[in-house]
């Protein structure tokens, strides 16, 4: 009599529920991939062959394959938060050591890197110097927290509408503290190399000749030089025919500490009509220096930081890494994976390029375990390890006849 029939069915069965039961208990885990126990018939090898009347000798486990499907997202109220929509995994550094995750649960430590709750580090592609992306190899991302730095104005561009119907000030010489002494003024901030915020005031000075203007400028009332001249003319259109821009050069003296600022002041399609005064369009490309106060992480992987000043700058890209033949992977535990010869190597990308999904922000990937289809597999399993103690037991039966015999 053979017992090892049912005996290999016992064992299977026992291990389908093993599988099982991991995968409910991991039914809550972020990012946890289920696991399916996959079964393969065993026969008894005979060096001359098996006659086709051959009998099998029971199963045995194949393989325990994980499923990496899609995991429902979840919102997060952490912004470190990132779910994969799609292929990838999260590249993850721990001195040296790379694991793979699909777990986005991620902090900053005391030193501005992005970690897991292991303490291993998220990589990505960090920052130039230059603010650009230095996509080279993968290398720990760090969120820079020191202030933005200033930026000094270069160009200024004014577009206003002056009144052909105004007529040149009573006061002819001009004096920026004299409001009789001009027609209309406008007022811009612009910053120094050291971020400190200047006003610049425009005054516009009708002439007694036909569609000029007189242009004069001062920074914090001190007056700044333009070059080529101080005249803004126009055509019987109303059209601005004065060659733009002009090159505007603040005292020393008004920006104290810094560097003298020179900047172009720019007037192009300045109109005279016969209407009100009116400025259409005021914008300069300075800045004041910015404290970060925030950042998000777009579905690129591009790390974005907010600023106090109204600016924003790159922070660093989030790499995903992806494999031919996942399965092959080695599950450490700790909702990580390493690579294997089975696996393959490593496909290294941003997100939302080639085969790797896209990334959300304060979101994270739920199990992908079926709960109720997991209760029906246990209900199976358990059927299964009943038929096959059955056996055991008829066989124990058999046998005890025959030790009966007399």
């Amino acid at each position: 009599m053979s017992f090892q029939q049912g005996l290999s069915g016992l064992n299977a069965a026992s291990k389908s529920l093993e599988v099982t039961g991991n995968n409910v208990a991991n039914s809550s885990t972020v990012g946890f991939k289920s696991a399916q126990a996959q079964f393969a018939d065993v026969y008894a090898s005979s060096l001359t062959g098996g006659g086709a009347s051959q009998i099998g000798i029971g199963t045995s486990v194949a393989t325990v394959a994980q499923q990496f499907t899609q995991g429902n997202v979840t919102a997060s109220n952490n912004p470190l938060d990132l779910a994969i929509n799609g292929g990838g995994f999260f590249r993850l550094s721990n001195s040296g050591a790379v694991t793979y995750s699909r777990n986005g649960q991620f902090q900053l430590d005391k030193n501005g890197l992005i970690v897991n709750a292991k303490g291993a580090h998220l990589t990505g592609y960090g920052v130039t110097s230059l603010g650009t992306l230095a996509t080279g190899s993968p290398t720990d991302l760090v969120i820079n927290t020191a202030d933005l730095a200033p930026s000094a104005t270069s160009k200024v561009n004014l577009l206003v509408n002056l009144d052909s119907r105004e007529t040149p000030p009573a006061v002819a010489t001009f004096s920026a503290i004299d409001p009789t002494s001009y027609n209309r003024s406008t007022s811009v901030s612009v910053y120094d190399t050291l971020g400190n915020s200047h006003v610049v005031q425009s005054y516009f000075v009708k002439t007694a000749t036909a569609n000029t203007w007189d242009l004069h400028a001062t920074i914090d009332g001190s007056p700044i030089t333009l070059t080529p001249g101080t005249t803004l003319a126009f055509g019987n259109n109303g059209a601005l025919t004065t060659a733009q821009p002009f090159v505007a050069t603040a005292l020393p003296s008004a920006t104290p500490g810094a560097a003298p600022l020179t900047f172009n002041l720019d007037f192009t399609s300045t109109t005279q009509f016969g209407a009100p005064f009116g400025l259409n369009t005021q914008n300069q490309d300075g800045y004041a220096s910015g404290k970060l106060s925030g950042f998000a992480t777009g579905a690129d992987g591009v790390i974005t930081g907010r600023y106090t000043n109204g600016k924003s700058a790159t922070l660093g890209q989030v790499a995903l890494a992806n494999f031919t033949n996942p399965n092959g992977l080695q599950n450490l535990g700790n909702n990580v994976w390493t690579e294997t010869a089975a696996s393959g190597g490593p496909l290294v990308g941003t997100p939302s390029s080639g085969n790797l999904g896209v990334l959300q922000s304060s979101a994270v990937e739920d199990s992908n375990v079926d709960l109720t289809a997991e209760l029906v597999n246990m209900i199976t399993a358990q059927r299964f390890y009943q038929a096959n103690a059955q056996t055991i037991k008829t066989q124990d039966q058999v046998l005890q006849t025959l030790v009966n015999l007399r």
